[in-house]
């Protein structure tokens, strides 16, 4: 299957299923003496966490970031670093109603027509659990931005279903559960979702 490996100096490898055991990363490119531990890490990861607020997927996992190589005593070493973050809510058979349906609007069917299997248990790679892996390696793509080239990456929500600001808040977006940048906006968004 293509599509697994992204970069080309800073280079990502993801592996792992929805309902696999784990998701994996290796990042080869990180060059050495890059201060990095889980605790840089996790923060970003438990920003996209799934069942850390109400209006995301109702499936709960802990994401726990696990460094297994490429960094020693809390610094990167130039070697590949693996990350894993292990699957602790796999109840498939919350999927057995769909295994032998497809999804309107996700990658089930595309998925079986290109490599002849699908996994329907919440959809194998192309499911966005997948995302935790890339976020935690975006985590690391920004402690070496921050120390070659003094660069700091930051973001916030804008707009949802016609609802947007104009305010660029990214400190704001960490303290709401819609990672919105304008706090005078929540009533209107828990309004839109709840009429969801």
């Amino acid at each position: 299957m293509a599509g697994n490996t992204f970069g080309e100096y800073f280079r990502l490898t993801t592996s792992g299923e929805s309902h696999g055991r784990a998701l994996l990363a290796i990042i080869d490119g990180c060059p050495p003496l890059i201060e990095l531990d889980e605790s840089v890490i996790q923060p970003d990861v438990d920003r996209r966490r799934p069942g850390s607020t109400r209006y995301g997927t109702p499936r709960n996992e802990a994401d726990k970031v696990q460094i297994l190589s490429g960094v020693f005593e809390g610094k990167t070493t130039g070697t590949p670093i693996a990350i894993m973050i292990e699957n602790t809510s796999q109840r498939s058979v919350d999927y057995s109603q769909i295994m032998n349906s497809f999804r309107p609007g996700h990658a089930d069917y595309t998925y079986l027509m290109k490599y002849g299997i699908r996994d329907y248990r919440g959809g194998g790679r192309a499911s966005a659990r997948e995302t935790a892996v890339r976020v935690a390696a975006g985590a690391v793509a920004k402690q070496v931005l921050k120390k070659l080239f003094n660069v700091t990456v930051d973001g916030c929500v804008t707009a949802i279903g016609g609802i947007s600001t104009d305010v660029y808040d990214p400190k704001e977006s960490l303290a709401n559960d819609f990672h919105f940048a304008d706090a005078s906006k929540l009533p209107e968004l828990k309004a839109l979702f709840a009429d969801l």
